[in-house]
C-alpha cells in the first residue's frame, strides 16, 4: 500500500476505475443486478442490450432525457473496451453474436459498493468461531506426533460423549435468535464471496490460455520443448495453491450426499423464524447449483485450453496446411507486436453500396401471341405446268446464328426493335431469314426465347422490314415486308 502502488493501481485498475467514473451509479447498480444478483455468467449482447435500454429509459424519466444521452449499445462496447475493462466481450465458437461476462475487478469493485450499506448488526462471534475453527483445523492438520493427535481425537469424542448425555438428559443447549442471524450473515457473506472467487479462478485459466496462444505463435524452436514449456506451466497452475484448493473444492462439492447434506440443511436453516425475519435471498436456497455452474464455467475454460493443445499436436494438419500457418504465423506475430499501438486513423475506406431496385410494376404484362386464322377458300387447279423441281431447292435458316445475333446486340443494350436489329444486321437469306426471327419470337414459355432473354410483339405499332433480294431472272430487288413490331428484351438478374 505505498504510493507508488496506489498511484499505478488508479490509472490501471479496472476496479478502481469504475468507482471513479461519472457513471458508476449506473454502471455498478445495472451490472450487480443482471450478473451478481441472478448469478449470470454469461449473457448475449441482444439480451444484454434490451435490459440495459429498459434501464435507461427508466433513469431518462426519472433524471431528464440529458442524463444518459448514449445508446444501450455504445454504454456496453465503452465499459467493454480496453481502458475501461469492465466487462469482457467475446464470440462463442460457430456464433457471431457478441457475448458479454464480468470480469473480477468489477465483481471486487461491486462487492466493495455492497459492503457501505448498513447491516442488521455487525457480529463478532461467528466471525470468532470461524477463526478458532480454522485454527484448530490446521494445528491439528499439521501435528505429526501420533501420540498427541490421539490424545486430541479422544479429548474430542469426550466432550461429543459429554454432550450427547446432556442431550439425553434434555438438557440440549440452543442458539438464541441473535446468534442464529450472526451465523446465518456470515454464512450468505462468504457464499457470495465464493461466487466472486470462482469468476477470478475463472480470468486466471483464461490469462494462462493467452499465454499459450501467444507462445505458440511466437515460438520458433522445436515443438518438444514448446510443449515441455506449456505443460510445465499447466502443472505449475494445477499445483499452485490455487489450483489445489480449486480442485479439493470442486471434489467435495461433486459428492452426491455432500449436496443432499447440503440441501437438506439449507432447508432446515432457511425455516428457522430468525433466518426468514433477516429476508434472505431468494437463491441462497440453491446457493450450492450457483456454485455448481460457476465451476463448469471454469472447467470449459481448462477444456478450452487443452483443445487448442490438440490442434497443435495435430501433425496432419500442420503438414497439409504448411503454407496456411506460415501465413497465419506471421499476421499473428505482427499482431502482437502491434497490439499496444492502436492505430487513431482511419485504416480504410469503403465506397457507399446502391442497392438495384426493380419495381414490380416495371415487369411487362403477359402479351398472348398472334394466332393465324385460316380462310376457308377453294384452290382452283390451273393446267399450267408447275416446276416441281424448285420444291426442292430450299432454304435452310441456321436458328443457332439468329440466336447468336439477338445475344450480341442485347450485350449493349437492354432491348432492341426488330427492324433496328435488321439495319445493323442485314437479311443474308431474305424472307426465311425473317420467319426464323419472327418463328423465335413466338418460341417458349411467356414468350422468354432463351435463358435470359424475351420477346413482345407489339400489336399496335407496324414496323418495315427491308431487304434486298432477287426476282425469278435473277436481278436484284428491293423487298418490303410490314409486320407488328417485334421486340427483344434482356430480362433482369434477381
Amino acid at each position: 500500500m505505498d504510493h507508488s502502488t496506489l498511484v499505478y493501481l488508479r490509472e490501471h485498475n479496472p476496479a478502481w476505475r469504475l468507482l471513479a467514473s461519472k457513471y458508476a451509479p449506473l454502471t455498478a447498480g445495472f451490472l450487480y443486478r443482471v450478473f451478481v444478483a441472478t448469478n449470470v455468467r454469461v449473457i448475449s449482447e441482444a439480451d444484454l442490450s434490451e435490459a440495459l435500454e429498459y434501464e435507461l429509459f427508466s433513469l431518462r424519466e426519472s433524471f431528464g432525457a440529458d442524463a444518459y444521452p448514449k445508446s444501450a449499445e455504445e454504454y456496453l462496447n465503452d465499459w467493454a473496451s480496453p481502458d475501461k475493462g469492465w466487462l469482457r466481450k467475446f464470440y462463442k465458437s460457430g456464433t457471431d453474436e457478441a457475448q458479454f461476462d464480468l470480469t473480477p475487478s468489477t465483481e471486487k469493485a461491486i462487492a466493495w459498493l455492497a459492503s457501505l450499506t448498513d447491516r442488521p448488526f455487525v457480529g463478532a462471534e461467528s466471525r470468532l468461531l470461524t477463526l478458532f475453527s480454522l485454527l484448530e483445523q490446521i494445528c491439528s492438520g499439521t501435528e505429526a506426533d501420533p501420540a498427541r493427535r490421539v490424545e486430541d481425537l479422544r479429548r474430542k469424542r469426550d466432550e461429543i460423549d459429554a454432550e450427547i448425555d446432556r442431550v439425553m438428559a434434555g438438557n440440549a443447549p440452543l442458539l438464541d435468535d441473535t446468534a442464529v442471524k450472526d451465523r446465518f450473515l456470515q454464512f450468505q457473506q462468504l457464499a457470495r464471496e465464493l461466487l466472486a472467487d470462482f469468476r477470478e479462478v475463472e480470468h486466471n485459466f483464461r490469462r494462462l490460455d493467452r499465454k499459450v496462444r501467444e507462445k505458440i505463435a511466437l515460438w520458433d524452436g522445436a515443438k518438444s520443448a514448446l510443449l515441455d514449456d506449456i505443460m510445465g506451466e499447466r502443472d505449475a497452475i494445477g499445483d499452485s495453491d490455487q489450483g489445489r484448493s480449486f480442485r479439493a473444492f470442486w471434489d467435495f462439492l461433486m459428492s452426491g450426499r455432500r449436496q443432499e447434506e447440503l440441501s437438506a440443511r439449507l432447508d432446515q436453516a432457511l425455516a428457522l423464524p430468525a433466518v426468514a425475519a433477516l429476508n434472505p435471498e431468494p437463491r441462497t436456497r440453491r446457493i450450492h447449483h450457483d456454485w455448481l455452474e460457476a465451476g463448469e464455467h471454469t472447467q470449459r475454460t481448462v477444456a478450452q485450453l487443452s483443445q487448442q493443445l490438440r490442434r497443435f499436436l495435430d501433425d496432419r494438419v500442420l503438414l497439409e496446411n504448411r503454407r496456411i500457418l506460415e501465413l497465419l504465423h506471421g499476421i499473428e506475430t505482427k499482431a502482437l507486436v502491434l497490439r499496444e499501438s492502436t492505430p487513431t486513423e482511419n485504416l480504410t475506406t469503403l465506397d457507399a453500396m446502391g442497392a438495384d431496385i426493380l419495381l414490380p410494376m416495371e415487369r411487362p404484362l403477359y402479351t398472348p401471341g398472334v394466332k393465324p386464322r385460316l380462310a376457308d377458300l377453294a384452290l382452283d387447279a390451273e393446267d399450267d405446268e408447275i416446276d416441281t423441281a424448285r420444291l426442292f431447292d430450299q432454304i435452310v435458316v441456321d436458328k443457332a446464328r439468329v440466336r447468336a445475333t439477338i445475344q450480341h446486340a442485347l450485350r449493349r443494350r437492354t432491348q432492341i426493335i426488330l427492324r433496328e436489329l435488321l439495319e445493323e444486321e442485314p437479311l443474308q437469306q431474305g424472307l426465311a431469314e425473317l420467319s426464323a426471327y419472327l418463328e423465335l419470337a413466338h418460341d417458349g414459355e411467356n414468350n422468354v426465347i432463351l435463358d435470359g432473354l424475351r420477346a413482345v410483339v407489339d400489336e399496335n405499332m407496324e414496323d418495315a422490314i427491308r431487304w434486298r433480294g432477287s426476282d425469278t431472272q435473277g436481278e436484284p430487288v428491293e423487298r418490303l415486308a410490314r409486320l407488328p413490331r417485334v421486340i427483344f428484351m434482356r430480362l433482369p438478374v434477381t
